[in-house]
């Protein structure tokens, strides 16, 4: 009975070895292969590279030069001749007032100078004195300054070359020297806008890299792929004791006018050239719930967990300001599977 036992088990061993081999067998033929403890991962080494230290500011776009074309006296609109929008050239009259003030003053003077005349004759013949000559031509001159001033104050000519860009009376207001809409004291708001310009507040600490005729790179946010060269035409020689930044003012080129003053806009300055760490950018992950950044380093076929620095992105790859050397290998595949000390095996 002990041997029929015995030999019941024998088989089901034999059997359920000879069953597990099958099944090896049949695993590998499908290309089931058992899993190795070690993770496959391809790496890439961290380079030490010249990276241009470019900086962006935001700004808002202004006009290059804007004017409020305003009497010196307070007179009747007679007539507007621009509309807001209108393009105008420096002189061209925008507007008239009401001539009669300068009418009456017009005939004064010519009388007050065919008076003068006269004296002068008599003053020859020796029927007047000098004195009497002398208050007559002083009342002329100041005569001819009162229709010269009123001359100049009934045809208002824009001061530059530009845009109409407020209209704040009609023909028949009294001008008053008050403020308008646009906080300025005229009949109409003159821009030149052929050219603009942004003013970029900047750190203290880029004071020494930043001058005069520097080129900026320049990107309206409503034209997003449309790069435009500015210059920096002023550089601010006071720092802001409060901020710690210092004013720039760009001039940016505007001849096809699709800019506009109050336009948000980004300017990309170059500060030059840095010796940096750089490592794919794929090889940079972050941990949740922090802005804390890091990299795997590969040595001697384990994972270390470093936690980096990062600066800014190089086409592919991104600068690392701390936490790894020139030379490490950084784990770049298979990722989601290596922990700190994980033992893994490097792939070509």
């Amino acid at each position: 009975m002990k041997v029929k036992t015995i030999l019941m088990f024998v088989a089901t061993a034999v059997a359920a070895i000879s069953l597990s081999a099958c099944g090896a067998k049949k695993a590998a033929k499908m290309g089931v292969v058992a899993q190795s403890s070690e993770v496959l991962t391809k790496t890439a080494p961290v380079e030490l590279v010249d990276v241009a230290q470019t900086i962006d500011f935001t700004t808002t776009l202004l006009p290059y030069k804007k004017n409020f074309v305003t009497p010196q006296m307070s007179l009747r609109i007679d007539e507007i001749r621009v509309e807001v929008g209108d393009h105008v050239k420096k002189d061209q009259i925008v507007a008239t007032l009401d001539k009669n003030q300068y009418n009456q003053s017009a005939v004064q003077l010519r009388n007050a100078e065919q008076n003068l005349a006269r004296m002068k004759s008599v003053y020859e013949a020796g029927g007047v004195s000098r004195s009497q000559i002398d208050e007559i031509e002083t009342s002329v001159t100041v005569l001819r300054e009162t229709v010269a001033n009123l001359e100049r104050n009934i045809e208002l000519r824009s001061p530059i070359d530009g845009v109409i860009t407020g209209r704040y009376n009609e023909p028949g207001d009294l001008f008053a020297m008050a403020g308008n809409a646009d906080g300025g004291i005229g009949v109409l708001q003159v821009m030149q806008i052929d050219r603009l310009k942004a003013v970029v507040a900047i750190s203290e600490k880029y004071y020494p890299q930043v001058y005069k005729g520097m080129k900026v790179s320049v990107t309206a946010d409503v034209y997003p792929d449309k790069e435009i060269e500015g210059v920096v035409n002023i550089v601010y020689p006071a720092i802001n004791t409060a901020t710690h930044t210092f004013n720039v003012e760009v001039i940016v080129p505007n001849a096809k006018e699709i800019l506009r003053p109050g336009m948000f806009a980004r300017t990309e300055f170059n500060m030059g050239v840095r010796e940096s760490l750089v490592v794919p950018d794929v090889a940079v992950q972050k941990q949740m719930g922090v802005n804390d950044r890091y990299v795997y380093v590969v040595k001697d076929g384990v994972a270390e967990r470093r936690v980096v620095e990062v600066g800014r992105q190089v086409g592919s790859r991104v600068e690392i300001l701390s936490g790894v050397a020139a030379g490490e290998e950084v784990a770049v595949t298979a990722l989601s599977k290596i922990k700190n000390g994980t033992a893994v095996k490097v792939v070509e």
